[in-house]
């Protein structure tokens, strides 16, 4: 299994910040942290919500300075670990694939489907080597207490759904769009793989909260939903943000730990 210092100051909580959401508290102080990977996105962001001891990460770096097919996934989830999270939330923006599941609606995720290539996607890469089971990507208890909590913020919140995984930074063709909604899945993202499996790894429960931006390539059946754009994410994001921050402080001092 992984082994892992025991940094200073430790967490109960792990926020990775993605798309749009690159802080989450003024009172955060920042710590620098060296693993054995290279540097994280950004400096881990520590303090306290609601008397819970906190860590916040912005996966893309301040600004979105890193895509998603160069962000140091390894370093990232690394960093938490090591900080002593007891639970990773992984907030992500996403375009829908269900007519059902329109722009600024929540889903908690259940499963992933990864289609990323050419990223660094374990810990074990020899001698040691370790199969970590993936069966369930994502901690069930964890996802239905923030489930609850956004539901009484008057949110929007779908139970569940299969996240597609593509390697970016590129949106999908409209082909590749309607053959992931034809295989079933829900959701499309660029950075939900490697992180699932590397928090596996480093025993870290794992939550994924899609924060839905877009139709994809637009909706077969209404020729009136365009393709998605990186001006129409961005500035969806800026509006949406807040929510986030509000299920976050809301939930955090709230969960119930592994």
């Amino acid at each position: 299994m992984l082994t892992l210092p025991e940094l200073e100051p430790r967490v109960d909580v792990a926020v990775f910040g993605g798309s749009g959401f690159y802080s989450f508290d003024d009172g955060l102080t920042p710590v620098d942290v060296e693993t054995p990977y290279g540097p994280p996105s950004a400096p881990a962001m520590v303090g306290t919500i609601g008397g819970r001891s906190v860590a916040f990460l912005a996966r893309h770096g301040v600004g979105h300075s890193v895509p998603a097919h160069r962000v140091n996934y390894r370093a990232n989830v690394w960093t938490m670990a090591a900080l002593g999270a007891r639970a990773l939330i992984s907030p992500f923006a996403c375009g829908s694939l269900r007519a059902d599941r329109p722009p600024g609606d929540l889903v908690m995720v259940d499963q992933l489907v990864d289609r990323t290539h050419s990223r660094e996607g374990t810990f074990f890469d020899g001698p040691e080597t370790f199969h970590v089971p993936l069966a369930e990507p994502y901690d069930a208890s964890l996802s239905a207490q923030l489930r609850d909590e956004a539901r009484s913020l008057g949110l929007t919140v779908h139970d569940g759904g299969t996240v597609v995984v593509i390697n970016g930074p590129r949106f999908s063709t409209r082909a590749e769009s309607r053959w992931h909604a034809a295989m079933g899945w829900d959701l499309v993202n660029m950075t939900q793989a490697p992180e699932a499996a590397l928090a596996a790894e480093a025993r870290l429960p794992y939550v994924g909260i899609g924060l839905v931006t877009d139709f994809d390539a637009g909706l077969e059946d209404d020729p009136t939903v365009p393709a998605v754009t990186q001006e129409e994410v961005f500035g969806f994001l800026a509006d949406n943000a807040e929510h986030m921050r509000r299920l976050l402080h809301t939930a955090i001092p709230r969960l119930e730990l592994p």
